[in-house]
């Protein structure tokens, strides 16, 4: 099965939309994901895009994508790449277009000099925690994830 990676274009926003919308109900949460195609095209393709769009395709269709940015680290004084979101339809799973995808990714960061290369995973998602760990991944111990959403910043700010 012959994966291409490329850059998403703006003609692929309804489709990426439809697979991150999949990727929330797989992880049990679509009424929590708010995004959508005006917002993905004025994030991603407006005059300073807030993020990067890569998209898998096989047979000219849209089997899976990965999002991601630049970010900053002072501990390693240079930027990293953080992958937000990476999701391979169910029926295209277990023929390489993740891996296909993380290579990119891994490339993209060398190409731009990141030290690290970053992202989340559920722990409950064993199987993706497996994949990662077979890529050379660790996970990171002894950090934790500490955020605040609308409401708590709207406080905070306050």
């Amino acid at each position: 099965m012959p994966v291409l990676i490329r850059p998403a274009l703006p003609a692929d926003i309804s489709h990426v939309a439809e697979l991150l919308l999949e990727s929330a109900q797989a992880q049990g949460s679509p009424s929590s994901l708010v995004i959508d195609e005006q917002s993905l095209m004025r994030d991603g393709f407006g005059s300073q895009p807030r993020f990067h769009l890569l998209v898998a395709e096989v047979d000219q269709r849209l089997v899976g994508l990965a999002l991601y940015f630049f970010n900053y680290s002072t501990w390693i004084s240079t930027k990293g790449l953080y992958l937000e979101d990476l999701y391979v339809s169910a029926e295209s799973r277990r023929h390489g277009v993740a891996r296909d995808l993380m290579r990119r990714l891994a490339k993209i960061a060398k190409d731009e000099g990141c030290g690290r290369f970053q992202w989340m995973v559920l722990r409950s998602n064993q199987s993706a925690i497996g994949f990662y760990e077979s890529l050379g991944a660790k996970i990171a111990e002894d950090w934790r994830l500490m955020q605040l959403y609308a409401d708590d910043i709207q406080k905070l700010a306050d």
